[in-house]
């Protein structure tokens, strides 16, 4: 008889944070993204962040999620709503920065923003929000009713 030697997967989830703020709208969202990017890289280079949030929309964490040149960065829907349900977020605000300092949604940004909302709406975590961060300002796609 043949052993079977597939190994088990772990789950787990655990945070050091104590504090978890509360997001109430685009501007608290993209006060708490903006302190998480690099003031040295955010002209230079796009990344593309997540912001994972509880059903009370504590916040959970910041996930970066890509980097990339200084025109455009890859989404990995997978890998995106993976840290999600690992982190049992209910909801998301995305964020990408755009180095060139324009504070207007490319369609890519938005074809790739109603994909995200579809995957999000198929598994119950909404997607809140997709901003657009420069060095000085920024954009919510949601107030823009952009998806």
């Amino acid at each position: 008889m043949m052993e079977n030697n597939v190994a088990e997967i772990q789950v787990s989830y655990s945070t050091n944070s104590r504090v978890r703020p509360k997001v109430a709208c685009g501007k608290s969202a993209f006060d708490l993204l903006y302190n998480s990017w690099s003031q040295n890289t955010i002209e230079l280079q796009e990344e593309f962040k997540v912001l994972l949030l509880n059903r009370a929309n504590n916040v959970l964490g910041i996930y970066p999620l890509s980097k990339g040149g200084s025109a455009g960065t890859v989404v990995d829907l997978k890998l995106l709503f993976a840290v999600a349900l690992k982190c049992n977020a209910t909801s998301i605000i995305v964020a990408h920065n755009h180095p060139s300092g324009t504070l207007k949604a490319s369609e890519q940004d938005i074809k790739i923003t109603k994909k995200i909302k579809e995957a999000g709406n198929l598994l119950e975590i909404t997607l809140l929000d997709h901003i657009i961060i420069t060095k000085n300002n920024f954009l919510s796609m949601a107030n823009e009713g952009l998806f």
